[in-house]
């Protein structure tokens, strides 16, 4: 009976040991549980176990489930390495040493579950599985068929087509966005909507998909100045989710005439000589006839355009813009009106008319005038200097300057560019006047020099110069110029030469004096005596400066002599000379030297107790 139990506790305890071998002897397989790969490029799944069969008796399946079945696609075993033919994928397969699979390049259809199988024979077997995801961009998302007007009335009930969007190509299936003026619109399908989208897919024989949503609406009048387009939103590898939008589109809608428009183009007051520009339009499309008036009269216009050029006071007044659309609601005000206010100033007219003759010494009075549609300014001037403010113009007493050309000029300020103008000459009649001469300049006696005299006066004046030469006159405004060119003699250098004008009232002179540049005493320049002067002042200043230096040095001296006598001051006979002794003549101390030692103790400083 013992060995009965010995017996069975023997049994017990072989099996506990086998089932122990069989548990510790398990094969693990680890795999990555999802690979992301994008189409045409190439994937790797890796995989790797652990056992504690040795290698060569383990057996390495790569399988894939085809129509509900396995089926393998590539393995390892003892005898080697190998892809099995018959396949789709037979050809871009391989399998690594190190177990992992290959994939080159990828295809849409390889998106699957991949099994590795790990076989140890009497150890047993395990696997475990990775996901491949394939993902392609979609191309850009086109738009079609929104080529068509529609028509906007108040008793439109049913949705018109608006636009279809396609994205060709992606992978996985994409997601088609609308858009108006930047703002998503909510994804409808129900067809009883105002406004809904109808989708449709198709998947290629490649496995991409092409998307494809259609956009129907009941547009308002509002929807032609929006902009469509539409967006394709697809996913790309780590979770990434990326956009493409198609290119922008507005609506060609069709609606009637609610409200005209009729308005002056022009930028600011409109004057008399401007064209002028009216344009007429209303809020329908397309944009109707127009037809113009004023007062009863029909005008000619373009497209609802209106111009008018070279405007007068006479185009001024009430326009009329009439819109011929038959198709407007019953009610609708079809026509407008704008009031056109042209500005203007009446040509400036002068009394005295001109030209005008004064004796010199006469008064002058000169007036101008004019009229205007706003409030306006005249002024006087002469050379672009201004006169008066006035209108009015007084010359008290005239002179040979003030003959010449006056203006007068009105001007509107509320209205740029409106002005008008006119001038009156006046003639000052009288002797001659010569301006202060220029006086002439020569390098040396005998050289040539020009000199130029002018003089005002009317009639105009003749010249003569003493000595004469080679002479021209020349007019400039109410002046009248005579130059000559002569030779520069000991006469001319010595006396000058005369200019003299002369007319019917009497005649004037003037002396212009020739001088040689290098000779300053006959130079007459005004700055070369000022430099001159300049010069003279300065070393004056210094002689003044090197006497008074001279007078503070011989005081100093006497007073040293003064204290040297009166004992104040004492030298030593080694360490200090004494001041040698001298002979003062005109304040100044003359130095006596002497080599002999008794010579120097017999001089003008001795030392105080010999003198005592």
């Amino acid at each position: 009976m013992e060995r009965a139990m010995l017996g069975r506790f023997g049994i017990c305890g072989t099996l506990l040991v086998v089932a122990l071998q069989v548990c510790l002897a398990s094969v693990t397989v680890k795999v990555t549980p999802e690979v992301e790969v994008i189409k045409g490029e190439t994937v790797k799944l890796p995989c790797s176990y652990t056992s504690s069969a040795p290698a060569s008796a383990v057996v390495v399946q790569w399988l894939i489930e085809d129509s509900g079945a396995r089926k393998q696609i590539a393995f390892k075993s003892p005898q080697g390495i190998g892809v099995d033919p018959g396949t789709t994928m037979t050809d871009r397969l391989t399998m690594e040493n190190d177990l992992s699979l290959t994939i080159s390049p990828v295809m849409v259809e390889d998106e699957r579950i991949y099994i590795c199988q790990v076989s140890a024979g009497a150890v047993g077997f395990s696997e475990d599985k990775t996901q491949v995801k394939v993902f392609f961009a979609p191309e850009k998302p086109t738009i079609t068929g929104n080529n068509q007007a529609i028509t906007v009335t108040p008793e439109t009930g049913s949705s018109s087509e608006v636009g279809k969007c396609i994205s060709r190509n992606a992978h996985p299936q994409p997601r088609i966005i609308w858009f108006k003026d930047a703002t998503p619109l909510p994804e409808v399908k129900d067809l009883k909507e105002k406004t809904y989208m109808i989708p449709s897919v198709v998947k290629e024989a490649s496995g991409l998909y092409t998307m494809t949503s259609t956009l129907f609406m009941q547009p308002v009048k509002a929807d032609a100045k929006s902009v469509f387009h539409c967006t394709v939103e697809y996913s790309m590898p780590n979770n990434q989710i990326k956009q493409e939008s198609s290119e922008k589109f507005s609506l060609s809608l069709l609606y009637s005439t609610e409200t005209v428009f009729f308005k002056l183009k022009n930028q600011g007051p409109v004057k008399e000589g401007d064209d002028v520009l009216m344009e007429c339009e209303t809020d329908g499309n397309p944009q109707p006839e127009f037809e113009f008036y004023k007062g009863d009269k029909q005008l000619g216009g373009l497209k609802g355009t209106l111009t008018v050029k070279n405007v007068t006071r006479m185009d001024a007044g009430i326009y009329k813009c009439e819109a011929l659309d038959f198709d407007a609601e019953e009610g609708v005000e079809l026509t407008k009106t704008l009031s056109l206010n042209v500005h203007y100033l009446d040509p400036v007219a002068v009394t005295p008319e001109g030209p005008l003759v004064a004796a010199k010494g006469d008064a002058v009075e000169l007036q101008c005038k004019t009229k205007s549609s706003d409030e306006y300014t005249l002024q006087w001037k002469k050379d672009s200097k201004e006169l008066s403010q006035t209108g009015v113009l007084t010359l008290q007493s005239v002179t040979l300057a003030d003959a010449g050309v006056y203006l007068c000029v009105g001007a509107v300020p509320s209205v740029p560019g409106l002005r008008k103008k006119a001038n009156v000459t006046l003639t000052v009649t009288g002797a001659p006047e010569i301006a202060a001469p220029l006086n002439g300049f020569v390098e040396k006696e005998g050289g040539l020099v020009t000199l130029n005299c002018s003089a005002l006066g009317h009639p105009a004046p003749q010249f003569t110069w003493k000595p004469s030469g080679k002479e021209s006159v020349n007019v400039v405004g109410n002046k009248v110029i005579s130059t000559v060119t002569l030779e520069a003699s000991a006469a001319v250098l010595k006396d000058g030469v005369i200019c003299e004008a002369y007319n019917k009232h009497g005649r004037d002179s003037k002396n212009f004096k020739v001088s040689i540049k290098s000779d300053p005493d006959k130079s007459s320049n005004p700055n070369t005596a000022n430099r001159a002067d300049k010069q003279q002042g300065g070393s004056s200043a210094v002689v003044i400066a090197v006497v008074v230096c001279v007078l503070l040095l011989l005081v100093l001296v006497a007073l040293l002599f003064f204290l040297s006598k009166k004992g104040k001051l004492s030298c030593g006979k080694k360490d200090k000379k004494d001041v040698a002794s001298g002979e003062v003549k005109g304040g100044i101390v003359v130095e006596m030297k002497s080599n002999e030692k008794g010579n120097e103790e017999a001089g003008l400083l001795k030392k105080p107790n010999a003198e005592q």
